[in-house]
């Protein structure tokens, strides 16, 4: 009887948790959106909802299967679940249901790297090339039990090097073959709506207790601490995001706390289940300061991440990743056994981690530049400058976010 209870208690929770992971997509279209000039807020919004469409129509089709079968083999799973087979009972079809969420988000954080000149069409071919050949490939690795990084062992509780590190290194090669946008970095679009951009913080915020405590894939202890490390750490990454732009620029901004946020829950993403609550304190105020230093590097190296995505969700990720080799604690979640970081008495698994992120980064980053090339020579993945200047609400979709 007990067990029944437990059961249906855990899939309540990671059911509920998809449904959160699911609802910081639009999210995530509003806070893409309210960064966005205003002839390009629909656009921006699209390209992220297009996203909730074609991946979970593709992961049932082929890539659960690509991303979770078992045949013995470390790089890329089987398609035995493809067309949902096998996926008929409760555990399965939770496990689908939660993976589909993650599918869904993960090519939509790249989106706000390539705002106002990337071709609506392009995008509608790139995201599902791009969700089955790099995104099911490298989740994988991580979590399938044959997966090669998985037999390392490195830590990823929630996914900061399956999605956010991938999208970044994504988002970084996608910029590079589309280049600038006209008149970067002088003459481009500020936020046009920054209380657009903090409700879609609180909404990320708030969808986030499913992508990392619904990671846990129960309603269990270790749940319980990925919501306090996840909290925490979000709440220091703002406040260390403030502090950084005060000390700078001698003003806190919205934009600025909002960044703080989310680069906070970004970094504690791959550690929520595996560091105690004060090292994800140090986790999320150490991702405020040094990605506010890392969007800085577009400039120096002159390529246009429009919303900071690789400063935000390449190196979050990578700040996390990496800090788990340090701060991992088996003793801090009761029950839980994995291997500890430097700082609790480990080794090895800081080696083991920052092998997992260089590894991911190289792949996406070639997969993806190959991906962008080919649709570049084929369809041409740029919009003409006459379409950029006008906007791609208009040119791309016939309408405008506001009616003066």
């Amino acid at each position: 009887m007990d067990l029944a209870i437990g059961d249906a208690g855990s899939n309540a929770w990671v059911l509920v948790s998809a449904a959160l992971v699911m609802f910081m997509v639009p999210g995530l279209a509003l806070f893409y959106g309210g960064m966005v000039g205003t002839k390009n807020v629909l656009n921006m919004m699209n390209m992220n909802l297009y996203c909730l469409g074609i991946v979970p129509l593709l992961w049932a089709v082929a890539g659960f299967g690509f991303a979770s079968g078992d045949w013995s083999f470390p790089l890329f799973g089987d398609f035995d679940a493809a067309w949902l087979n096998g996926i008929d009972d409760m555990e399965s079809k939770r496990t689908f249901v939660f993976g589909m969420t993650f599918a869904a988000i993960t090519p939509a954080l790249i989106s706000g790297a390539v705002a106002g000149r990337m071709k609506f069409s392009a995008w509608a071919i790139f995201v599902p090339l791009w969700s089955f050949i790099v995104y099911s490939p490298v989740v994988y690795w991580i979590y399938g039990e044959e997966g090669w990084i998985f037999q390392l062992p490195a830590h990823d509780f929630a996914g900061g090097t399956a999605i956010h590190i991938n999208a970044g290194a994504a988002a970084l090669a996608l910029v590079l073959v589309l280049g600038p946008r006209k008149g970067w970095p002088r003459d481009v679009d500020f936020p046009h709506n920054l209380p657009l951009v903090l409700l879609g913080a609180g909404i990320l915020w708030f969808g986030w207790f499913g992508f990392n405590a619904g990671s846990a894939l129960a309603s269990d202890g270790r749940a319980s601490h990925a919501f306090l490390t996840t909290f925490l750490a979000a709440a220091a990454g703002l406040c260390s995001w403030m502090l950084a732009e005060t000390i700078k620029d001698g003003k806190p901004t919205a934009l600025g706390m909002a960044s703080g946020i989310v680069a906070a829950l970004v970094a504690i993403t791959p550690a929520a289940g595996f560091v105690g609550a004060m090292s994800s304190i140090v986790i999320g105020a150490a991702a405020g300061v040094l990605c506010f230093l890392a969007i800085g590097l577009k400039l120096r190296y002159k390529y246009d991440d429009s919303l900071d995505v690789v400063g935000i969700h390449m190196f979050g990720g990578i700040i996390g990743g990496v800090l788990i080799g340090f701060f991992a604690d088996s003793g801090a979640i009761e029950g839980q056994d994995f291997i500890n970081g430097v700082f609790f008495g480990g080794g090895e698994l800081l080696g083991n981690q920052i092998i997992s992120i260089l590894a991911v980064m190289a792949y996406s980053f070639v997969a993806t530049y190959i991906i962008a090339l080919v649709l570049h020579r084929t369809m041409g993945i740029r919009a003409s400058a006459e379409d950029e200047s006008v906007g791609l609400d208009q040119s791309h979709h016939a309408e405008t976010a506001y009616n003066n």
